[in-house]
């Protein structure tokens, strides 16, 4: 068989999955282990019931750390981005740390924290793409969220 039960929560919550396709949910509680598997509730009092159903192997999926500090670098010239930054960049003119999200993407991104401001309320943005920030008024960027909440409070108050 090859359904896993990939864990999420250690010893607490797992995705199972089919051939890497997922089609259920398990999480384990006082009682047992609750397999959610497409709409459908079973209930299992042991680990070894829920491996004579599915297999030896059901549960041996291990968390495994992915990340590499090395090459996990999430900002551009010290501004915040949530996904890896590619073909960074820095507008001198509008002094703005642009990515992409991926070498071949045509999508430019804005790092950071940014107050957008859409018809008459100011919005808070993280990271939004750069024609964005060319078609509306605009705070940032910001290094932290904190910044941008100040900035958003000023903003509201000279409303």
């Amino acid at each position: 068989m090859s359904i896993t039960a990939k864990p999420v929560l250690k010893d607490k919550f797992w995705i199972v999955e089919n051939k890497g396709v997922r089609i259920g949910t398990l999480s384990k509680n006082e009682e047992g282990y609750v397999i959610n598997e497409k709409g459908s509730i079973n209930m299992f009092k042991t680990e070894n019931a829920l491996k004579r159903k599915y297999g030896k192997s059901f549960l041996t999926a291990t968390i495994t750390d992915t990340t590499n500090n090395e090459d996990t670098v999430l900002a551009v010239h010290g501004y915040p981005t949530r996904s890896k930054p590619y073909n960074s960049m820095f507008d001198i003119k509008n002094k703005l740390p642009l990515f992409t999200k991926s070498k071949k993407s045509k999508s430019v991104y804005c790092a950071g924290y940014y107050l957008i401001k859409f018809n008459v309320n100011w919005l808070k943005s993280f990271c939004p793409k750069v024609i964005t920030i060319e078609r509306n008024e605009y705070v940032g960027p910001f290094r932290t969220e904190l910044e941008m909440k100040v900035a958003l409070s000023n903003a509201n108050r000279a409303n």
